[in-house]
This record gives structure tokens, sequence and C-alpha cells, in this order.
């Protein structure tokens, strides 16, 4: 598996580390994959956030769905 090497917040890395101490997870390896895998789906299914558009409505309001208001 490929090794990777970030550097984050201080308040994301003491989440993290209350995490682990609260059993979500084994150990800090463990959250940070998870914690990325999770990231990486709710991108692929929400996609790439457009900056020019007001956050939190899409255009129409709706997504084709008579019965699914998205904000």
């Amino acid at each position: 598996m490929p090794k990777v090497e970030i550097t984050i917040p201080e308040h994301l890395e003491m989440q993290i580390t209350q995490l682990v101490d609260e059993g979500e997870f084994l150990n800090r390896e463990e959250a940070i994959e998870e914690l990325v895998a999770t990231g990486v789906k709710a991108y692929k299914t929400s996609g790439p956030v457009d900056d020019d558009s007001e956050p939190g409505y899409e255009d129409d309001g709706m997504m084709g769905h008579d019965d699914e208001y998205v904000f």
C-alpha cells in the first residue's frame, strides 16, 4: 500500500486522536485511512463544489425529482 505524508491543522489532529481514544478506530493509521476513503466517496457522490453559485442551493432547487429538494 502506498504511503502518504500529510500536514493537517491541529484541530483535525485532535479530533482524530479523540476518535481513536473513544474506540471508534483501532489506531491513527486506520482512522486516517477510513476518514480519507469516506471523504473520497462523499466527493464522488456530490461532485466538486461550484464556487460561482450561491453555496448550499441548486440552480433550480430540484434535481429532476418531484419529491427531492436539495439544499
